[in-house]
């Protein structure tokens, strides 16, 4: 979609794994439950589709969906684009089947 979401997908991946404790010392067993960790430890990274399955925003909420105030959400739409005009009712809908409201003065992080 032609935007940077990826460094922010890589970048807190690289956290989740690096918080990462393994529960056993047993080398071969260290690995066990790391991707687990990551699903939990990760923001959600969540991309809003039109009815053709084309992409037009993508959402990075807070780890496991749950409201967090001190994560900062990110909606970008194409080309880092704000996706508020024309799939405002769509990001809304987002918002609540997660119990949180994504305005844009909070979620745009471009003042274009």
């Amino acid at each position: 979609m032609d935007y940077a979401i990826a460094k922010h997908f890589r970048r807190e991946q690289e956290k989740a794994i690096a918080s990462y404790q393994p529960t056993s010392s047993v080398y071969i067993e260290q690995k066990i439950g790391v991707k687990a960790h990551i699903q939990r430890a990760m923001p959600l990274f969540l991309t809003l589709r039109d009815n053709d399955g084309d992409g037009f925003a993508t959402a990075i909420l807070p780890p496991g969906g749950q409201n967090d105030p001190n994560f900062k959400i990110i909606i970008v739409g194409r080309g880092n684009r704000g996706p508020y005009v024309g799939h405002g009712e769509a990001i809304e809908v987002l918002g609540k089947h997660y119990g949180m409201t994504l305005k844009r003065e909070d979620c745009y992080p471009y003042n274009r």
